[in-house]
């Protein structure tokens, strides 16, 4: 396994943190000021069209994107060049992904039209939004069925002339607050009677069409995220055929195809916030004194710093042996990794961060520092994109038949 950087990942990782300590970190208070002002918590902060400008003119866009080629950023990088640059953008979650360009959905919805999508997906929905000009969400999940299991997506595609009906609700509907909002795409049912891993489809739906409206966000954690994880319900809305992604039964092999990149970026972006939290953490330790010593002189903080320091390297490793799988031998081979990491990567951070919180004692539970939103996302993140029992079924599943066990 060669865990190398490239050069041009070198580069990119110098330019990236010069960027995120000079910019992006003093931007949040800014950022957090404006939204604050304007009084929805959705508000689109203009010091995050600032960044976008900037980072574009600095060559660090869409750094996420695997297919090189003309267009705005589409650098073309493996997962393990990104991997570095994934976990820099998540030392400021909330505004470093976005600044680039590599922020979920949209960047998983990227990779669909740019796979799956015809050329006036492409025309019209991929091209504005590798520009930064909308955005996009993925409405998938669903508030009556355990969604963890994608044969339970029960929403209606019903056919018309023409094209398909559209009849239910959806929610954890992410980006769907965003104010620059343009396009969903939406899993759904078109044959109840097939074969369960074909009885879904992707439709691409403008946010705008007649009966799709947002209906309210969903806090997680007391903490309404700026882009929202929205209930969108959708009222007999048409679809044409053209708007089939793949094809009629595709949906299932698309979620998958979309899902495993998405999982390791989200483990990725895990290590920057605990590299973060442990930073924090330090500096706490170093600043505060109790009873007549420092904090950083007594051994069960210097334990806990120790420790933390050896879960965001074992994380780490974990998630560039993912990485390296996936470029090497293809998503599928890289399965059983990606499952792991996604399991293992925000169990570590939020070790990390829970000792940063209780080093920062009152401070650590508020706004005052980013450690108690870090923690929300990280344990919310733990049922994003499949929940932990999920993952670690696929991984026992591997294990028993390797080890010729019964497998149900």
């Amino acid at each position: 396994m060669d865990f190398a950087h490239s050069a041009r990942a070198r580069a990119l990782h110098t330019e990236l943190a010069e960027f995120i300590d000079t910019r992006v970190l003093p931007a949040e208070a800014i950022a957090a000021a404006q939204i604050a002002g304007s009084g929805n918590p959705h508000h689109h902060p203009p010091v995050l069209e600032e960044l976008k400008a900037e980072a574009r003119e600095r060559g660090l866009w869409n750094l996420f994107h695997p297919h090189p080629g003309a267009g705005p950023g589409r650098p073309g990088l493996s997962n393990v060049e990104y991997a570095p640059l994934a976990e820099l953008m998540g030392r400021s979650p909330h505004l470093a992904p976005e600044a680039c360009n590599c922020n979920a959905p949209d960047t998983g919805n990227m990779e669909i039209l740019e796979l799956f999508g015809t050329g006036e997906h492409r025309r019209r929905w991929l091209e504005p939004l590798l520009a930064g000009e909308i955005r996009s969400a993925f409405c998938m999940t669903e508030p009556g069925v355990a969604s963890s299991d994608a044969t339970n997506i029960a929403m209606a595609f019903r056919r018309v002339d023409g094209g398909w009906r559209l009849t239910g609700r959806k929610w954890f509907a992410s980006n769907a607050m965003h104010p620059h909002l343009a396009v969903l795409i939406v899993m759904g049912v078109t044959d109840p009677d097939a074969d369960p891993h074909r009885r879904q489809s992707m439709l691409v739906v403008p946010a705008d069409a007649p009966g799709v409206r947002v209906l309210r966000n969903l806090p997680v954690f007391g903490y309404h995220d700026r882009e929202g994880h929205a209930v969108v319900e959708f009222d007999g809305v048409f679809v044409p055929d053209a708007d089939v992604l793949a094809g009629a039964g595709e949906g299932f092999a698309i979620a998958q195809a979309r899902l495993g990149p998405g999982r390791i970026h989200h483990a990725m972006r895990c290590i920057g916030m605990a590299e973060r939290a442990l930073a924090l953490l330090c500096r706490r330790a170093g600043e505060r004194e109790t009873f007549g010593r420092r904090l950083a002189d007594r051994d069960n903080i210097r334990d806990w710093i120790a420790e933390s320091r050896v879960d965001i390297e074992m994380a780490r490793l974990l998630t560039l042996k993912a990485a390296w799988l996936m470029d090497t031998a293809g998503n599928r081979a890289a399965a059983q990794e990606i499952a792991a990491i996604k399991v293992a990567a925000p169990r570590a951070a939020l070790r990390v961060v829970d000792r940063a919180i209780q080093v920062h004692g009152g401070a650590g539970v508020t706004d005052e520092t980013p450690l108690a939103s870090f923690w929300a996302g990280l344990r919310a993140l733990r049922l994003a994109d499949g929940p932990d029992e999920v993952h670690l079924r696929t991984i026992a599943r591997a294990e028993l038949r390797a080890g010729r066990g019964e497998v149900r």
